[in-house]
């Protein structure tokens, strides 16, 4: 069975359901601004070398804290947590708080692309695929979400070889191959980024 197969089957499944509700709770914390999209963008900083599901737990249990502790403060708590790198991630979200009214802005103005370019560019701890990450959990959908995880499976269904690295270049390259497969399956780019991480895992988070 192929990739486009695959999806297809799980299109047809109450998987759907799931994934169409979850797009939609993306968009509800797009549409309410404010606190819970620096939660979010707080959340995508957590999210290198580390597992969604422990970075759901401590965005749950610390996430209050994201906009008011400071520095050593919310590194203490993040290791109480369990977070990685507690240290260094507080340091970038401490620093993120200066550009929150800044990003509000461009999230109203920019075209998706150019936003994710902005916040890969000035907020420390973000690159593309983090950048794409918090903007797919605020509602935008015609962004892919590239790892390693999304690059194993590509390349077990032959649709690319795996890159040695993973550069801005490689990365927009490879967004072209998904955005051509989201056409054949009629599925916006985060939709379909749901879809392949559950073929992967077997799960649908964020």
């Amino acid at each position: 069975m192929t990739l486009i197969q695959k999806i297809q089957e799980l299109k047809r499944s109450s998987i759907k359901e799931v994934i169409d509700k979850r797009i939609k709770e993306f968009e509800e914390i797009g549409r309410e601004k404010g606190e819970k999209i620096f939660s979010e963008l707080c959340f995508c900083i957590l999210t290198a070398n580390s597992t969604a599901e422990n970075c759901i737990r401590v965005q749950k249990e610390a996430g209050e804290f994201f906009l008011t502790l400071e520095e050593s403060k919310l590194a203490e708590k993040l290791k109480q947590v369990g977070c990685r790198f507690h240290t260094k991630r507080a340091g970038y979200i401490c620093e993120s708080r200066q550009l929150k009214q800044e990003l509000i802005l461009n999230l109203g103005k920019l075209e998706e692309r150019e936003i994710r370019n902005w916040i890969a560019d000035n907020i420390k701890g973000l690159g593309m695929k983090e950048s794409s990450h918090f903007l797919r959990n605020i509602g935008y959908k015609n962004i892919a979400i590239i790892d390693f995880h999304i690059l194993d499976l590509l390349e077990k269904e032959n649709l690319l070889e795996k890159p040695k690295k993973l550069d801005k270049k490689v990365y927009l390259e490879i967004e072209q191959v998904l955005e051509k497969l989201a056409h054949k399956l009629e599925l916006s780019l985060a939709e379909l980024d749901l879809y392949l991480w559950y073929l992967e895992t077997g799960k649908v988070l964020k």
